[in-house]
């Protein structure tokens, strides 16, 4: 299939984010990426429910809701609620993947699994069929702008090579450090979801950077 778009809203400014949304409605970008984070399981705090409702009402194309957040069950129904069409969560922070993948899907989304840099994605052996969306984390959750982490491709190679052997419609998406000059390599190794945060919105011109990467 052809690459999607998911530019990061962790990377807009804030204090014009509707202009923001609207640029990304104008763009061939395919996602909205919505992250969320709790302080707890990553470093920092994001946004919530009311900011997701707010993007909801605005966004012509589907919120991508990737949870950077400890107990991620309890919240799963609110998210749906507030606008998500997907949900991801954590491998690391669930003590029941299973259930929680059913759980996400019971609310109505397609689900997710993000994994960090160092878990391998052999993880994902017994739950692979259960699930729409895996997330190969090119950094260390937490901050935008960080510097990529190499291994990354043969993740993505791994994950290509088992998603061709037990579940070919998988959505293989990468996040952290992608751009314009790592782009082909990233949808060579296997990705074929490429969140963009700083690169797209610290460009001079967010639409044809979004279109660069769509086209390269």
């Amino acid at each position: 299939m052809n690459h999607l778009i998911a530019p990061s809203v962790l990377a807009a400014d804030f204090t014009n984010l509707q202009r923001d949304i609207e640029m990304l409605n104008q763009s061939e970008a395919d996602w909205v990426h919505f992250d969320v984070m709790d302080g707890v399981f990553v470093p920092n705090i994001s946004f919530g429910f009311p900011l997701l409702k707010a993007v909801k009402q605005l966004a012509q194309k589907p919120i991508d809701v990737h949870l950077m957040i400890v107990n991620p069950d309890q919240y799963i129904g609110q998210f749906a609620s507030a606008g998500a069409s997907n949900i991801t969560v954590h491998s690391e922070a669930c003590t029941h993947l299973h259930r929680t993948i059913q759980l996400i899907k019971d609310a109505g989304c397609t689900a997710g699994v993000a994994l960090n840099p160092h878990t391998p994605v052999a993880f994902l052996e017994d739950i692979i069929l259960d699930l729409d969306l895996v997330l190969i984390m090119s950094v260390n959750p937490g901050f935008g702008g960080q510097q990529f982490i190499p291994n990354t491709y043969k993740k993505l190679f791994d994950l290509k090579t088992l998603s061709h052997q037990r579940k070919p419609d998988l959505k293989i998406e990468v996040d952290g450090g992608v751009n314009n000059y790592n782009c082909r390599q990233l949808i060579e190794a296997g990705a074929n979801v490429l969140v963009a945060g700083s690169s797209v919105f610290s460009s001079a011109n967010p639409i044809q950077e979004i279109s660069k990467l769509k086209h390269f």
